[in-house]
């Protein structure tokens, strides 16, 4: 029987990873230099090594699942389209003004984002639905055609359209788009708001579907160009697209709904954890995914990861979606909530102008890369003070892929840092751990302390091919007692890829108190959802029978600004109604402290996900654990705790398997690297997990 399989593929800002799980569950992975000119060549590269390793044929691999960087590369370099927003009569500058908020409350030198849709290429028509879905004033049409005339003038490429009030009544706003589809023509990406997110809230309802227009293009090549390079090698099998929700949704619907996957690429690492967490029974996880450009953090209770539906794209740094506003352009839809820290293993070191030591947010990259690839890279990174400290091994990286140079990682951090600020070459490399390890701190705590959560309640779940280097450093400095290294680490947000489930979610906005909410009203709300669901799951080639719904709620207290998302169970109607007060009153207290059981308490928005349940055996295998090492090698490492270097034991993951050994020790593999220092130490567990835990 011929084995058939689904390949994942993640690109980073230095690798590209791709995983090839069959059907007979074997797992196989590799890393390839990511080739920014053309990112679609890295995926194919790694596809076709694989296939060949594993002596497959192309056509053997049923299922693609891709997490891309393209959206959100596309808004942080300013590449995308040049984009107009049509508005009602009145609103051309609502997507400008936004909600006056600042991402640092004193900093003079603060710069507000320019808007992807310049004031000139802003354009109004004559119309007004009111809040309850009524006319007030008709739709303009002759007004149109004058519009498209500038809009064709001025060489738009994407067009969004956002009414105001078009969530209540959105018969304008399609008007306007057939309209504008006839006059415009196919060449010219068309959006809406009330197809992207037809909520209330009129900026964050127009800032989303700007960007959804400015990435549109971009994507919609990208998506359309990786399908036919594959096809052109074989690879015909169906191409998703992960999510920034970390559901799946197939390429062409990602094509029209960009900014749904502008998070594609960390939302898979954290589905792995859950899924991974949910089987080996750590159910309150935070995971910490380090890589070459960036660190990133989101928080997992109960086995289910954190989501959110704030989120700021174009701030450099998403520091935290909820906490910080201002930076960046709102998108308001489903994200896994992942914090994110420009603190790689290409994260540049240098000297600011005071003499205090730096690391990142810039990175070299996979070019011209860290000193010590020696392929052009002079600064010294991150990468570098590893090499120097003996955390990494010193000859090579990825199994021998990668050479390393390390006497360039010494002369790059001598040169650059140790020598002008007066340190000794360990100091330096040591100070830059320590300062790293503090910015990803920082991640951490966004996603639990600055969420009312206690990080000492979870165990850190590190990956990616840095994570494992750093995670007890960071542990440590928030006396969180337990860290999971799951198996094949740095490949493991590409596995994560072959978790995920297709999944489409749409929202409703039913503003009123839940005083006067009738079952009705309610059913109608949730009758309407369950169709356009349904259809969404239909056109991803989902069958009626394998599709499973959630249902949610956005709530708040009368007169506050902002809702809590609270989960629904799928119960007849006026059993939900009872429900959803009590539920409010628990979600308040827990993320604020507090409650208040006697104040009124309003409805906002219904929200329904769409689930396919019969997308095939998604839990985790673990590739096999190999084989001890032949004797124990070891590397002269610097320790900061020990203040000197020490011979260190240099183990592999299957040299973990007779029983817990203490560090400091160092366990090497294909893809990442543990460190083990001295006062903690490291067993697997029944998943071959590396465990960390301190001593007693």
């Amino acid at each position: 029987m011929t084995t058939t399989y689904r390949l994942g593929a993640d690109i980073g800002g230095t690798f590209t990873d791709v995983v090839l799980r069959g059907d007979d569950e074997t797992i196989h992975q590799c890393k390839v230099s990511s080739t920014p000119a053309d990112y679609s060549l890295g995926i194919l590269n790694g596809a076709q090594e694989l296939l060949a390793r594993v002596g497959a044929d192309p056509a053997q691999v049923s299922e693609i699942i891709h997490a891309t960087t393209v959206a959100t590369n596309t808004v942080l370099e300013g590449k995308g389209a040049k984009t107009a927003l049509v508005t009602t009569r009145g609103f051309r500058d609502v997507v400008e003004i936004g909600r006056l908020r600042v991402p640092q409350l004193y900093d003079l030198n603060y710069v507000k984002p320019v808007p992807l849709a310049r004031r000139r290429h802003r354009y109004e028509v004559s119309e007004r639905m009111l809040a309850d879905g009524s006319v007030l004033v008709p739709l303009a049409e002759a007004e149109l055609a004058g519009i498209a005339a500038e809009i064709l003038a001025a060489g738009i490429e994407a067009v969004a359209i956002s009414f105001l009030h078009s969530y209540a009544n959105p018969d304008h706003e399609a008007r306007a788009f057939a309209l504008l589809a006839d006059a415009l023509g196919p060449e010219i990406y068309l959006t809406r708001s009330t197809e992207v997110l037809p909520e209330i809230r009129e900026y964050e309802r127009t800032s989303t579907v700007v960007v959804n227009a400015y990435l549109g293009p971009v994507v919609k090549r990208y998506l359309l160009s990786l399908e036919r390079r594959l096809a052109g090698a074989g690879l015909g099998a169906p191409l998703s697209i992960v999510q920034s929700s970390g559901g799946a949704m197939r390429a062409r619907a990602a094509a029209e709904t960009p900014a749904a996957i502008i998070e594609s690429g960390p939302a898979a690492g954290v589905i792995a954890a859950a899924n991974l967490g949910r089987a080996a029974g750590y159910g309150e996880i935070i995971t910490f995914d380090m890589g070459g450009t960036t660190a990133k953090a989101a928080m997992i209770e109960g086995g289910e990861p954190t989501r959110t539906t704030e989120y700021e794209v174009g701030a450099g740094i998403n520091l935290s979606s909820k906490l910080v506003k201002g930076g960046g352009h709102s998108v308001k839809m489903p994200f896994i909530d992942v914090s994110e820290i420009g603190a790689g293993g290409g994260s540049i070191v240098r000297l600011d102008a005071g003499g205090a030591l730096r690391v990142g947010p810039d990175s070299a990259g996979s070019s011209p890369g860290p000193a010590c690839y020696d392929t052009g890279g002079e600064d010294p990174t991150f990468t570098d003070a590893a090499v120097v400290l003996g955390y990494l091994n010193p000859a090579h990286l990825a199994g021998g892929a990668v050479a390393l140079k390390a006497a360039k990682a010494q002369e790059a951090l001598q040169t650059r840092v140790a020598t002008p600020a007066g340190l000794t070459l360990d100091q330096a490399a040591s100070g830059v751990y320590a300062i790293a390890a503090a910015t990803m701190m920082r991640a951490v705590k966004a996603v639990s302390t600055y969420r009312g959560r206690d990080p000492r309640d979870f165990t850190l779940f590190a990956f990616g091919g840095n994570g494992p280097l750093v995670a007890v450093q960071v542990a440590a400095m928030l006396d969180m007692g337990r860290v999971v290294v799951p198996p094949s680490p740095g490949v493991f947000s590409a596995m994560g890829l072959l978790h995920s489930q297709t999944r489409r979610e749409l929202t409703r906005t039913v503003y009123r108190p839940l005083a006067a909410l009738t079952p009705e009203a309610l059913h109608q709300g949730l009758d309407a959802l369950q169709v356009s669901v349904s259809q969404a799951l239909t056109d991803e080639g989902c069958p009626p029978e394998a599709m499973r719904f959630q249902i949610e709620a956005d709530l708040r207290y009368v007169g506050q600004a902002y809702e809590l998302t609270v989960p629904v169970s799928a119960e007849a109607p006026e059993a939900i109604l009872q429900s959803l007060g009590t539920a409010f009153h628990a979600e308040h207290a827990r993320t604020y402290g507090h409650a208040s059981d006697d104040d009124p308490v309003e409805l906002v928005n219904l929200r329904l996900i769409g689930l396919r349940a019969d997308s095939g055996d998604r839990t985790f295998r673990a590739p096999p654990l190999g084989t001890p090492a032949r004797g124990t090698h070891h590397r002269n490492v610097h320790f900061e705790a020990l203040g000197a270097r020490v011979a260190t034991p240099i183990l592999t993951r299957a040299d973990l398997a007779g029983g817990r050994r203490l560090g400091p020790l160092i366990v090497e593999e294909y893809d990442s690297t543990t460190v083990v220092p001295p006062g903690w130490g490291a067993e697997l567990d029944a998943f071959t997990n590396i465990v960390l835990t301190k001593e007693a």
